[in-house]
């Protein structure tokens, strides 16, 4: 349920209303917006008396909002929230990039593609320590050694890092040594995960899941946003269709309509939804065409040889031309890409 206030509604009156509803067991999120404020009430509404609130002279209209998704649903937070990630900020008209290898293989190649990235103009560093595969068999990451890497890569580069975790039992770790903490399409129904990133404070890049629906994805949300995580940024990264050519097929409807059900930032992930190195490009310019917030893009410095996905990952070189085409793509779409 949502109460839409006067914009210019006496804080005594909002902190009154809001107390007689907490005191009736509901949780409140309370938003000022452009053209008015807005009280999100969460839990039984059915406690609520809705022409009572109604009769208040400075309450415009008392609404019920019918999908599960409360904390992440724009209906409650009609302005779009910026995440800062030490001086990044991620949504609300900035385009971040977010760059570099799908698996740390060694210190000179992570470092030589931190370099490069950041030459080029990204100004976050990816790369997995931990690497859920399909095959028990295949290269499964380096693990802590790994993410020792990565926080090396980024005191010489200076830009912050996000890593994936497998494991609630790696929270802790994690929240010390990872500026953003990447849950992947695999663990996006990891219930247990999602509550514990729930209790940081740490911002949460969270993929849709391989077959979800666009709901589930933002339940999956709304897990960690009720345990009081509200920095989480949503990245579509491609999901099953009967289509076999590609790895995955862009969702890239689900932008636009993420960006309307959600103000939560929107990134995409053009690597891993095509498994194609020469459709990252087009993808990239397509994603920024309909209102993402950002990319995830691999970067190797020797695809032929990667240990994990180098068919879908580009050169620096190439990284280098798609930046220069991404900022003249940026002064079109009016957005602000972030250095």
């Amino acid at each position: 349920m949502i109460i839409q206030l006067d914009l210019n509604t006496p804080e005594k009156n909002v902190k009154e209303l809001i107390d007689k509803i907490r005191a009736k067991g509901l949780d409140t999120n309370y938003i000022v917006g452009d053209n008015h404020s807005v009280i999100g009430i969460i839990g039984d509404t059915s406690k609520i008396d809705i022409e009572e609130i109604e009769a208040q002279d400075y309450v415009n209209k008392v609404i019920r909002v019918q999908e599960p998704y409360k904390k992440a649903n724009r209906a409650f937070h009609p302005v779009d929230t910026i995440i800062d990630v030490k001086g990044v900020k991620i949504g609300g008209g900035n385009f971040v990039v977010m760059s570099g290898p799908c698996s740390v293989e060694s210190r000179d190649q992570i470092i030589s593609v931190a370099n490069s990235v950041y030459k080029a103009g990204s100004t976050i560093l990816r790369g997995g320590a931990y690497k859920p595969r399909t095959s028990p068999y295949a290269f499964q990451g380096l693990e802590l050694e790994g993410l020792e890497l990565l926080k090396e890569a980024r005191k010489v580069t200076g830009m912050p890092i996000v890593t994936e975790i497998m494991s609630p039992n790696l929270v802790e770790k994690f929240v010390q040594d990872v500026d953003i903490i990447q849950v992947g399409a695999r663990n996006m129904q990891n219930f247990d995960l999602l509550k514990e990133l729930g209790k940081t404070k740490t911002p949460i890049l969270l993929k849709r899941g391989l077959c979800a629906t666009i709901e589930e994805f933002l339940m999956s949300a709304e897990y960690i946003m009720a345990g009081g995580n509200p920095n989480v940024i949503l990245c579509e990264r491609g999901i099953r269709t009967y289509e076999t050519y590609t790895r995955n097929t862009l969702d890239i409807s689900a932008v636009p309509v993420l960006k309307r059900l959600s103000h939560l930032p929107v990134i995409v992930d053009p690597s891993h939804a095509t498994g194609k190195s020469w459709l990252v490009d087009p993808l990239s310019k397509a994603a920024m065409a309909v209102g993402a917030d950002g990319l995830m893009i691999e970067v190797h410095n020797d695809p032929a040889n990667a240990k994990c996905d180098g068919q879908q990952s580009i050169t620096p070189l190439q990284f280098t031309n798609l930046m220069h085409t991404i900022n003249q793509l940026a002064v079109i779409e009016n957005k602000a890409v972030s250095f």
